[in-house]
């Protein structure tokens, strides 16, 4: 069951959060996008208001699955913002489902590219190390550190934080699939949809390189560098993230 919060009103825009995230992750920007759009803020499963899971393995194609059913209720032609792990679903969306969405911005989908690990190898070892010692904090400032390349010092006074503890033992499942992802251009054929692809100037040079990758493998895409900002530019300039938006995805 995704649970699923609906604000604003105009064009609908599905808005898929990342990694330990669940749907206040946009509260920085929330307000002023839904003075345009029509908000579907919806919890990815195993957080939020979709903590109740179905018995099956976890799969990337049910994340995709999740977001293709929320854009159907919200009656297709819809936009989609997805950030981190969320625009690495949304691009399975895309390949699956491309006629229910109109236009898209993806924000530094995590994926490792030939030369460019997002994570080193023992990242993901760390956080499950302190998982398993009950040390969630511990594990959530390992992934920030070792994985995002960020300082969570600021991330730890913001409300989001709490929400992002509740959630942090959906990490390493996330991180397991979403690391392997291979974008193939000939799967991606198909999507005659405008795809912007976002990147930050300051993040860690593999979020770049798997930007780029991303951009490529789309017959319609655009990359588009952040200057100055890196994973965050959502919490760190709320105004000129949410101008930018507006921007490409008009209501």
């Amino acid at each position: 069951m995704i649970g699923v919060e609906v604000d604003g009103a105009g064009t609908p825009l599905v808005c898929v959060h990342g990694s330990t995230a669940d749907r206040s992750r946009w509260a920085p920007i929330r307000a002023s996008l839904a003075e345009t759009f029509e908000l579907h803020l919806m919890d990815r499963r195993g957080r939020g208001a979709s903590t109740q899971e179905s018995s099956a393995p976890y799969a990337l194609e049910r994340e995709a699955d999740d977001v293709i059913a929320v854009a159907e209720a919200a009656g297709g032609a819809v936009r989609l913002l997805g950030h981190s792990y969320g625009a690495l679903i949304s691009l399975e969306v895309l390949r699956l489902r491309a006629d229910l969405v109109e236009v898209a911005v993806l924000y530094e989908p995590p994926f490792d590219t030939p030369g460019h690990r997002i994570a080193p190898p023992e990242a993901f070892g760390v956080v499950t190390e302190r998982l398993d010692a009950g040390d969630r904090e511990g594990a959530l400032i390992a992934f920030y550190e070792l994985i995002i390349g960020v300082d969570p010092t600021p991330l730890r006074r913001l409300p989001i934080w709490q929400a992002r503890l509740a959630a942090v033992h959906t990490l390493v499942r996330e991180g397991e699939i979403g690391l392997s992802y291979v974008p193939d251009a000939r799967a991606f054929r198909g999507v005659d949809v405008p795809v912007h692809v976002l990147a930050g100037t300051t993040s860690p040079p593999a979020f770049g390189a798997a930007a780029r990758t991303a951009t490529g493998a789309l017959p319609r895409a655009e990359l588009h560098w952040l200057e100055g900002h890196g994973h965050t530019m959502i919490d760190a300039d709320p105004v000129g993230f949410t101008a930018l938006v507006k921007d490409l995805l008009p209501g």
